[in-house]
């Protein structure tokens, strides 16, 4: 089985360095830049399996590539937030308004952005987004170029020892922020596969939590297909990325598929998305 492992999916990244991972399903692990990169890999197929946030799949979804979700994390509160300067006259989202925000677009940073404004009674519409793609949008935000900046682990948790940004939102806040594994319809993985994926998923996730030392030791080192830190992260700054998140993977089920609905209809409303769209309920794709 082809494994596709980018750099902000942890949980793919330590099944590449864990011991005996997946060894059932003879995996070849395959590196690549970001998650956005995930539906055009499985339509290709390099890739049979990847990790992302909840708006890549969804994404694909819209293009209609048959997604077939296969397992989700628990939700994790900690690894999103919205910071802006400490000097910054803005004090909450409401103040957000005909600003600009730094985001990695189309990702989970859409989803958390969109909730965060209609909260406010705002839109999408009234930021103007400004992508960052893999670079570090800290130096943007404090030289002024944006006025904001939607941040994720491990650049999050850099951010909150600073005394030079300020939080003003916060991802459990506004949403569950989940990592799903996922893969298409057209790849045709078996049901034994799927429950071998979920299974391994599941206990390398209780290893992790176990030992979030030998965790943050491994993803220190590097990823030696490429799909290391870009930030140079060291042991202890991982180990607090480690331990904030809940590493706890479960099958798909009718809860998870309810809340990547709620997900693709807010981001319809924003004008993120031009139709709408109706997900399959597990016991529809197989």
């Amino acid at each position: 089985m082809k494994i596709g492992v980018h750099p902000n999916n942890l949980h793919l990244r330590l099944a590449r360095l864990w011991p005996g991972a997946f060894v059932d399903l003879q995996p070849i692990f395959v590196s690549y830049a970001e998650g956005r990169d995930t539906a055009a890999l499985l339509e290709s197929g390099d890739i049979d399996l990847g990790g992302t946030g909840s708006t890549p799949p969804i994404e694909a979804d819209m293009r209609g590539l048959g997604v077939e979700y296969i397992a989700a994390s628990a939700p994790r509160p900690a690894n999103g937030a919205i910071f802006v300067r400490s000097d910054s006259p803005i004090g909450s989202v409401a103040e957000l308004k005909d600003r600009r925000i730094s985001l990695v677009d189309g990702s989970f940073h859409t989803y958390l952005l969109a909730r965060s404004l209609e909260g406010e009674g705002m839109s999408l519409p009234d930021v103007e987004r400004v992508e960052s793609g893999a670079r570090d949008s800290l130096a943007h935000l404090l030289e002024g170029r944006v006025d904001a900046w939607v941040a994720m682990s491990p650049r999050l948790e850099k951010a909150l020892e600073r005394d030079d940004v300020r939080l003003i939102v916060r991802c459990g806040a506004a949403i569950p922020n989940r990592s799903l594994f996922w893969t298409l319809e057209r790849n045709g993985l078996s049901a034994a596969e799927i429950r071998a994926v979920v299974s391994e998923l599941s206990r390398i996730g209780n290893e992790i939590a176990a030992d979030p030392r030998t965790a943050a030791r491994l993803l220190a080192s590097g990823d030696r297909g490429g799909s290391g830190d870009r930030g140079g992260t060291d042991i202890d700054a991982w180990e607090k990325v480690v331990r904030s998140r809940d590493f706890t993977v479960f099958p798909i089920d009718d809860e998870i598929i309810a809340e990547q609905q709620e997900e693709a209809d807010t981001l319809l409303r924003h004008g993120h998305f031009a139709k709408p769209i109706v997900l399959k309920r597990p016991e529809m794709t197989k």
